[in-house]
């Protein structure tokens, strides 16, 4: 955990959307008559460290499914209610899921001081990252998703004893190898307490006239995309981040993105997890991500998730991300050196 988690993060205000409808293109059409700062080459200029965390779920809430945004005062009330269910604090077990038998202190791992989950404002109330299909929802799962969902679903409700308790099916981020929040695509609400992200949602962007650079805070995650026109590595060649290249479309940066591994690529085979899916098969994900400064401190983060071995459709996300002054931190990913031993002794004890 880096020095940036401790920062407050009891009041945030993250939510992303708009007040109405209308307000939203107005918003959008003040952006358009912005003029970003270039780069050497005459680019868009996106350099810096950015923040990506917010309160906003991915999915719509089923309480809040025909309001697609919140007033003022219903965005207050939700941000309330968003930071008390997921306080760390917490000890009446109705934030932090706690398993049947689990120890309360070591589920609830740090007090909330520890956690950022969301201190940006950028002004704007959405009520989820999701914003096609417009209800706000993934798409449905088709016959194969389905199936893997199920699979998926009854490993992890055997809980940790059992199936977790074999170094073949521990979760990659444990090992410090990839956290799915820092995607791609950026992911923060997937994990942490209360389905919110945890901390260091913070990303670092450098650029020149051939490659763009995202490097992550979160673990050690550094994505080199190529601007020069080259093709996508061969099939047969994949990467836990899949293979990016980039073009300029006007002044938004397009990145496509393909070849990603998939369980059969990184986990024993005969494991029955998905660890490093992002809720999918990724192996035949196609991830269209579109970046546009639309003023000097908020970047426009849009991406289109293509996978139709897992969804019947294509879907878009957006988010904003709001320049931050503060630099990257290094994380120390303790649990990398000596977390897998400790789980595996402790199951051979147990035996």
């Amino acid at each position: 955990m880096s020095v940036r988690s401790v920062t407050v993060g009891f009041f945030a205000i993250a939510l992303i959307g708009c007040l109405t409808e209308g307000a939203a293109l107005a918003q959008q059409a003040v952006s358009e008559s912005w003029t970003a700062p270039r780069a050497p080459d005459g680019k868009p200029d996106l350099q810096g460290i950015w923040d990506f965390s917010t309160l906003t779920p991915l999915e719509r809430p089923d309480e809040l499914a025909a309001k697609a945004f919140l007033t003022e005062e219903e965005a207050a009330q939700y941000i309330q209610q968003r930071i008390y269910s997921a306080n760390a604090d917490r000890r009446d077990g109705i934030g932090t899921e706690i398993r049947p038998g689990e120890d309360t202190d070591v589920a609830l791992a740090y007090n909330d001081f520890w956690y950022d989950r969301g201190t940006t404002v950028v002004g704007t109330r959405r009520t989820s990252l999701i914003i096609d299909p417009p209800d706000g929802k993934l798409p449905p799962l088709t016959a194969e998703g389905q199936k893997r969902a199920s699979a998926l679903a009854a490993f992890l409700k055997q809980g940790i004893r059992g199936p977790l308790e074999s170094a073949r099916t521990r979760p990659v981020r444990e090992r410090c190898i990839w956290w799915e929040s820092t995607g791609p695509p950026l992911a923060p609400n997937e994990l942490g307490a209360g389905s919110l992200g945890a901390y260091n949602a913070n990303l670092q962007l450098v650029q020149n006239e051939d490659h763009v650079a995202i490097v992550t805070e979160m673990i050690h995650d550094a994505r080199i995309i190529p601007l020069d026109g080259r093709p996508h590595l061969p099939s047969s060649i994949r990467h836990l981040l899949g293979d990016s290249r980039g073009r300029w479309e006007g002044d938004t940066l397009v990145v496509d993105t393909t070849n990603f591994m998939s369980t059969e690529d990184f986990i024993d085979p005969g494991a029955s997890s998905d660890q490093v899916n992002y809720r999918g098969r990724r192996r035949n994900m196609h991830l269209t991500e579109r970046l546009t400064l639309i003023d000097a401190d908020t970047l426009r983060y849009e991406y289109t998730v293509d996978d139709p071995m897992t969804w019947t459709r294509p879907w878009t996300g957006q988010q904003f991300l709001t320049r931050s002054k503060t630099p990257l931190y290094e994380y120390a990913c303790h649990e990398g050196n000596i977390g897998i031993a400790g789980v595996l002794a402790g199951a051979r004890a147990a035996e």
